[in-house]
Formats: C-alpha cells, structure tokens, sequence
C-alpha cells in the first residue's frame, strides 16, 4: 500500500493527505466522545434504576452482617437502613458470598455493599467508594490508668500481640525503632489482652473490632486516643452511578455528623 502511493503524482499524494486530515478532523470529536464514554461515569444514569435501593451483603461477618433464621441484622445492615431512610428510599438487602460482592456490582444486581469492605485500590476500576464509616485498624490497649498514649511510650516496656497479624508486623516494625522493646505473641488477640489484663504485658496491640468486643465484657484496660494503623472500611457503589455515590457520601457524611454512626458502631462494638 506505501509502495503504491508512492508512486502516485506529488499533487495527488498531497490531496490524499488533506484529505486524510480533514476526516481525521471531522471524527476526532465523536471518536473524542466515544472514547471519554468508556472510562468516564454517566451522569445521566439514574440513581436508582430499580426504584429501590439494592444492598449487597456478606451476612457471615459479625457484628457487621449476621443472618438469624432469615432475618439479617448487624452494624451495616443499621447502617444501611439508616442512609437508606435519610435518602427516603425502600431498601433491599442480597445477602451473598463475599466473593460475590463485586460481582454483584458489575452484573447490576446491587447498587451499593454495605459489608465491612475495605478501601482496596486495587478496585477502583469496579467501584467508587464513600468516605469511611469505621476504621479497624490497630489500636493500643493498655490499663485505663496507664500514660501509654503511643507506641513512642512503650520504651523498655512488654507488648502483647496476636501472632501472624498487622499487629505484629506493626510491632516488630517499633522493636527496630527503639531501644528496648518486649514483643509477646499469643495465639488470640483476646488473649493478648488477657495477658495486659493479668499484668503480664503492658499493652496489647491489636485490631480495633478485637480490642472493642473485648472491652464490652471486662473492664479495666482502655483504648489509648490515638490508632497506631488504620483500615477503613466504607460503602462501595457501582463506578458509574455517580448519582448514587454522592448521594450516599452525603448521607453518610450527615449521620457522621450527627452521631448516629457512632450510636450505630456503639450498639455492635
């Protein structure tokens, strides 16, 4: 074909090459707009496409999800409810594998996951995901009474950790940071706190779901104010249902604000 055209005359290969960038001229818009529609969200997509708001949902994970006898309950189903009455919409939970959840996104069988999902980059291509709702991350349990505020105060002191965990990962990470530092692993984080309870250990570092259900049935140790790692968890919605996701975001943001998701987490946690 180049050899061809080559062998045209100069004035006719330049008339072929004006007209060559003229059609390119005339399709760039529409091939512009084709392309920006594949990686861009519609705007004009409906919120709720369904006329209800469709809540996926792994009920195998308590205190966030639970199925008893057929009726769901747990924190992000409170959660759920809630936002779903401050948009002033039904609600209709799926409840499925967790392995199915975003799935259900991209297959239109859900809206939005209310299901203790953690923000993943590596799913932004599936999902759009609202500010978050709670963080389990690595907190530091210690004596109510203690003055150990942070990992810097754990100078020559003894930590319980629950092995193979971020926990521990975290504290070995703080052993290379000072100079003397006592790491304990044990098999359960409820154990762990065992240990600081009994006076074994100073502190406990572990996971703020574990350090807040241990707490709800002893007394004694405490949270220290700041979180030592974070992972948040937030609501995932369909990637081009903007409307939805700002709706949610929104929601959420007011329930934040006025309490009620700490009323929510209060009640489970």
């Amino acid at each position: 074909m180049i050899a061809r055209l080559h062998r045209l005359p100069p004035a006719q290969r330049l008339l072929l090459g004006v007209a060559c960038l003229l059609g390119a001229i005339w399709l760039a818009p529409p091939l512009a707009r084709w392309a920006w529609s594949l990686i861009s969200p519609r705007a004009d997509l409906p919120m709720l496409p369904y006329g209800e708001l469709r809540v996926g949902i792994d009920a195998s994970y308590p205190p966030f999800g639970l199925d008893v006898g057929g009726e769901l309950t747990g924190l992000d189903v409170d959660l759920a409810r809630a936002v779903a009455r401050e948009l002033g919409v039904p609600l209709h939970f799926i409840n499925m594998g967790y392995d199915g959840l975003y799935d259900s996104l991209r297959a239109d069988q859900a809206d939005a996951l209310f299901s203790a999902l953690r923000v993943d980059p590596l799913r932004f291509g599936d999902a759009r995901y609202t500010p978050a709702y709670f963080d389990a991350g690595q907190v530091l349990v210690r004596p109510a009474d203690s003055e150990l505020n942070g990992m810097a105060d754990l100078e020559g002191r003894n930590l319980a950790v629950e092995f193979g965990t971020e926990g521990e990962l975290e504290a070995r990470r703080w052993q290379r940071r000072l100079a003397a530092l006592a790491v304990a692993s044990y098999d359960t984080a409820s154990v762990a706190l065992d240990a600081v309870l009994a006076g074994e250990a100073d502190a406990a570092l572990v996971d703020a779901i574990s350090a807040r259900l241990w707490l709800r049935e002893h007394n004694g140790l405490a949270i220290a104010p700041e979180y030592v790692t974070h992972d948040l968890y937030a609501v995932a919605v369909r990637v081009e249902n903007v409307r939805l996701w700002e709706a949610i975001s929104a929601a959420l943001a007011k329930l934040l604000e006025d309490g009620t998701v700490d009323r929510i987490v209060a009640g489970w946690l």
